[in-house]
């Protein structure tokens, strides 16, 4: 809850707004929080009920945490999501079906796919810039894929919190600006936990621990700095002005054979 209060704070005092992907068991405790994040302009959207990876779930175990999150972000934020990111990025092409419960569930946009190759998610050949995916059956969103950068022959993820701990700030903001020239959105993301120094230390392998305790420290003097020198909007702005264009390319999402 400190690191989301911090954070209110930044973004209101450089005029940006976001959109905060919940996970809907977190809401007895922070559900009075959300309320005041919606009042002051920013979105709420839904990041499912208990964090399981697509993979994990049948349709209908999908149907149930869609629903379960919903309603719960509704009594207790007040507000009907229009977005969803799947835990661990995990809309793939083994679990394109997901797509078909999503438009049912009746959202507008997705953030789920990483448009790289990862060992545990990744649709490396999808479109690095917001795109209207279609499911195996012909059910449509649009996707904000989250920012990458390419190096020679490699597409490597760029825009979440691990990334901008990991690169140094005045490398980040070439990369950021650059995209921002382009004047396609960039979708960023980062965990609250990323924003909290002091968190206890959990037992864990070597490497595990280095790459989650990496510059956290630094993550809050930076992501400030972020703030003051760039603008960010909601997911749900930028979609009103994606698709007013009417650019978006289409990228079809095929289940393995």
């Amino acid at each position: 809850r400190p690191c989301l209060e911090w954070l209110g704070q930044q973004l209101a005092a450089t005029g940006n707004r976001a959109t905060f992907f919940v996970l809907a068991d977190t809401l007895d405790d922070l559900g009075g929080l959300l309320r005041d994040l919606a009042r002051d302009g920013h979105e709420i959207a839904c990041h499912g009920a208990t964090h399981q990876h697509l993979a994990r779930l049948t349709a209908a175990a999908l149907r149930v945490d869609l629903r379960r999150s919903l309603d719960r972000i509704a009594d207790r934020v007040g507000v009907r999501p229009r977005g969803y990111r799947a835990p661990t990025f995990s809309l793939t092409p083994a679990t394109a079906w997901a797509l078909d419960v999503l438009v049912e569930a009746g959202f507008d946009y997705d953030a789920s796919v990483f448009p790289i190759h990862h060992d545990r998610y990744g649709v490396p050949d999808a479109p690095t810039e917001p795109f209207r995916i279609v499911s195996p059956s012909g059910a449509m969103l649009v996707e904000f894929p989250p920012l990458t950068v390419r190096l020679g022959p490699l597409r490597l993820p760029f825009g979440g919190g691990g990334y901008f701990r990991l690169w140094p700030y005045g490398v980040f903001r070439r990369v950021l600006a650059g995209r921002v020239a382009t004047a396609e959105p960039a979708m960023l993301y980062f965990h609250p936990w990323e924003l909290d120094p002091d968190q206890p230390r959990l037992p864990a392998g070597w490497l595990a621990t280095r790459r989650h305790r990496l510059n956290l420290r630094r993550t809050r003097p930076r992501l400030a700095r972020l703030l003051r020198e760039f603008r960010f909007d909601t997911a749900a702005a930028v979609l009103a002005r994606v698709t007013a264009a009417g650019t978006l390319p289409t990228y079809r999402l095929t289940a393995p054979a």
